[in-house]
């Protein structure tokens, strides 16, 4: 038998035919006419090589041939229904999936502490991991499966990826506590930086790939300035720790300066240039979009991000 000219739909009619013994009801079962029912069989016979059932009386009786695949005909029958079936609702009290979400340590800050209270208390078998962003390959590692979800900023993305903008983010300047130029300067946490004194001092910039300029660099063009960048760091916990130990500033995501100053011994002030506020993004493959167990994660993702959102109206999706 050749599987590619093979009409699935005959292993219906066959699994019906020997559930019933007769092609008026195999027909009622299956929504077919009897003659469509008897046409099918003779189709069946020719392909199968067997007669498969035999008159007797008012009824059919299968050959010994067509007792033979009747078990593993309906099996079949079972798991094909069951591939194509919609997934049963999901209940995160009882699901253990696990997640990669790929993200820079932002939302090790300010994502996965909030997230690891709802899941424990909502979802306490699903498993979910921060792994580094690698803002150059993320889509190849959603392709490949290795991430589930990445959190990055705005940008075109190809067809087969999914996305979803969680919150904005505004920037802020920070700079150790007492920082001995910026009290020469008279400055209180909380004022803007004077566009000299903010140019002529070090900056750190934050950049997973060691890039000399960003954001700010971009604002300063647009009124003719230049800053000195002085050293990068490929995550934002190295930026504000280098910070507080010296007398180099940084632009920081507003909610991070004011999630970490306390404890890293920062204040926080307003650049001299206005910086344009930054769109955060969930980004995933299509083939998940469906997913109850992936969309549930998707959805407590924004619940827990929108707080965040800075300046902008609640981002609706």
């Amino acid at each position: 038998m050749n599987l590619l000219t093979f009409d699935l739909n005959l292993m219906r009619v066959l699994d019906a035919l020997l559930r019933e013994g007769s092609t008026v009801r195999a027909g009622q079962r299956i929504g077919l006419s009897q003659p469509a029912v008897s046409a099918a069989l003779g189709r069946l016979r020719l392909v199968l090589g067997d007669e498969l059932f035999l008159r007797r009386g008012q009824g059919l009786e299968p050959t010994d041939y067509a007792r033979s695949i009747e078990i593993p005909l309906r099996e079949a029958l079972d798991n094909i229904e069951a591939l194509f079936a919609r997934p049963k609702q999901f209940d995160p009290m009882v699901a253990t999936t696990d997640f990669k979400i790929s993200g820079s340590d932002f939302f090790a800050e300010l994502l996965m502490p909030r997230l690891a209270d709802q899941v424990s208390r909502r979802a306490p078998g699903i498993r979910v991991q921060l792994v580094d962003l690698v803002p150059d390959n993320y889509v190849e590692r959603l392709e490949r499966y290795e991430v589930d979800i990445a959190l990055i900023p705005d940008r075109p993305v190809p067809d087969w990826v999914e996305k979803q903008p969680v919150f904005w983010s505004n920037f802020s300047v920070i700079a150790r506590q007492r920082h001995p130029r910026l009290r020469q300067a008279g400055l209180m946490p909380g004022d803007v930086i004077p566009i000299d004194l903010f140019c002529d001092l070090g900056h750190i910039l934050f950049s997973p790939e060691g890039k000399l300029r960003a954001m700010g660099d971009k604002a300063l063009d647009d009124i003719g300035r230049e800053r000195r960048v002085v050293m990068t760091m490929p995550v934002f916990s190295g930026v504000y720790r280098a910070v507080s130990e010296s007398d180099l500033i940084a632009l920081l995501p507003h909610r991070l300066a004011q999630r970490v100053a306390p404890k890293a011994g920062l204040s926080i002030y307003q650049a001299p240039m206005p910086v344009e506020a930054v769109l955060l993004t969930m980004v995933w493959h299509k083939r998940s979009t469906a997913a109850p167990d992936h969309r549930w994660l998707r959805e407590l993702i924004a619940e827990t991000l929108d707080p965040l959102n800075e300046g902008q109206p609640r981002l609706v999706v």
